[in-house]
């Protein structure tokens, strides 16, 4: 079905940036048009993803021509799920900005390239063209360069010239895919790839672009080997901005990946092995890597690496169920990850440190929100019957099922170790007597009600909405059985963009 709407939440963002350009030096005026802009989209988002989800996928052909020679756009349920997702965390960080940055990185365009990232996080979820796929990725990365130098602090500068290479890399092995798809197939169309691909007689060279999409697509995920970049960039931004990376831009890559590996190169055998061992390598490196951080931030940081691996593992075990239960450990995984580096943003706002060592004392002075705080570690661990618990008990059914043991272990293990991690981080943070810090105190100025009130309302949207995902489990899960079953059988997605041709 052709629907024109499609890109609205992608042209919402893109005029929002344009119109705050035009008030370079009014921050107030730029966080209410963010606010406004970030709330139409959410709904524009809601709305495409119910008329997906009760009436099929929808596509738009852009400037009137058809596929598979002009660029396409495609709302399937996944790609409509991941943008009504983005927009319920642009909304949540755009309400957190207004007092989580400093007029002084808004001055210098936060506002403006920040609507720049979702527009591209939106059309790259909705685009159904590989080299437009890859431009979209090209408009993240500048925007999120932008927004992780911006302050121009020494760290900053040092995690942003680590996150730029390694993007570069992923870049370069992805672009170098595309040209020799291109090369073996003549179309840049993914449905019309798909089709084209299984006829392609040489499959050497299908395999061998199939590796650089893993090693292009597994840099921007970062999963076991390629994942150091992460823990080294991530904790130097300001808490909304590492609040957007860490909700969202891994999960771009393993969009992508899933995208790929279900629609043009279907696992065989061999690749889901390689897939299981990356998954249980993740899962392993990022739990460890946690445990030994005192950095709040650095502790979520390793955890994202950590929990990648269960989605990887998912795409690899390429089962029904192994794939429900990672479409819904991404749906839940988007929403508590962008919550914590809020949370995080939070707590250095309250005590003016996020070093586990010189905190305590926040439920004591803080009970309520200490208790808001731990709907959403425990949504994180996955204590029943909130969002953490349900896609892991597909993921352990579907790895029993398929006989991998070890990865099953892995997933387990991982659980445990992030349940220490969280229990660690509670006690040090919230349960124990406040540590005085002279140096602190003398630094530090206390939030007011009306600014404190503005970083504890999107804490409370994201908590809501990780309680609503688990506790309506069984909806989720009807959502992620489509998305799978989708990914399973292809026909419907090429047959809605191709029709008869």
């Amino acid at each position: 079905m052709i629907d024109n709407h499609i890109v609205a939440t992608v042209l919402v963002h893109l005029f929002t940036a344009l119109a705050q350009l035009l008030l370079p030096k009014k921050t107030v005026p730029q966080m209410i048009l963010s606010i406004a802009g970030c709330l139409l989209s959410f709904l524009l988002a809601l709305a495409l993803f119910m008329k997906v989800y009760s009436g099929g996928i929808l596509t738009m052909n852009a400037a009137n021509w058809d596929a598979p020679f002009g660029i396409v756009f495609v709302a399937d349920l996944f790609s409509s799920t991941m943008v009504l997702l983005t927009s319920v965390a642009a909304l949540a960080v755009s309400i957190f900005s207004a007092v989580g940055v400093g007029r002084a990185r808004m001055l210098f365009g936060y506002f403006p390239i920040f609507h720049f990232l979702i527009m591209g996080l939106n059309g790259a979820f909705l685009t159904g063209d590989i080299f437009n796929l890859y431009v979209w990725f090209e408009v993240v990365i500048i925007s999120s360069f932008v927004l992780l130098t911006l302050g121009g602090r020494i760290p900053q500068l040092e995690g942003a010239v680590k996150y730029m290479a390694m993007n570069i890399l992923a870049s370069m092995f992805f672009l170098t895919g595309i040209g020799i798809l291109y090369g073996i197939t003549g179309s840049l169309n993914m449905a019309d790839l798909s089709l084209k691909i299984a006829q392609v007689e040489d499959r050497s060279v299908v395999n061998l672009t199939a590796i650089f999409f893993l090693v292009g697509f597994g840099i921007k995920s970062a999963v076991f080997p390629l994942y150091f970049w992460l823990p080294s960039s991530y904790h130097t931004p300001p808490s909304a901005v590492a609040a957007v990376f860490g909700g969202l831009l891994t999960k771009l890559g393993l969009y992508a990946l899933f995208r790929c590996f279900t629609l043009l190169f279907v696992p065989d055998d061999f690749a889901q092995t390689v897939f299981i061992i990356i998954a249980c390598a993740t899962i392993l490196t990022g739990a460890f890597g946690a445990l030994i951080r005192t950095n709040i931030r650095r502790v979520l940081s390793y955890l994202i690496v950590c929990h990648i691996g269960f989605v990887v593992g998912g795409l690899g075990l390429c089962s029904k169920t192994a794939l429900l239960g990672a479409v819904f450990y991404l749906i839940h995984d988007i929403i508590v990850k962008t919550n914590l580096f809020l949370i995080a943003g939070l707590i250095r706002q309250l005590r003016g440190t996020m070093n586990m060592g010189k905190l305590g004392g926040i439920y004591a002075e803080y009970p309520k929100i200490s208790l808001l705080i731990a709907i959403v570690l425990f949504s994180l661990v996955g204590i029943p019957p909130l969002s953490g618990f349900w896609p892991k008990i597909y993921l352990i059914e579907a790895a029993l099922m398929s006989k991998s043991y070890a990865f099953t272990a892995s997933v387990i293990l991982g659980s445990f170790i992030t349940l220490f991690v969280v229990a660690k981080l509670w006690s040090e943070v919230f349960w124990k007597d406040a540590v005085v810090d002279e140096v602190i105190v003398d630094n530090f100025k206390p939030l007011k009600t009306g600014r404190k009130f503005l970083m504890i309302l999107p804490i409370g949207i994201l908590a809501s909405t990780s309680l609503f995902i688990g506790l309506n489990a069984e909806f989720i899960i009807q959502v992620a059985d489509r998305i799978a079953n989708e990914m399973i059988d292809t026909t419907p997605y090429t047959s809605a963009v191709l029709g008869n041709k």
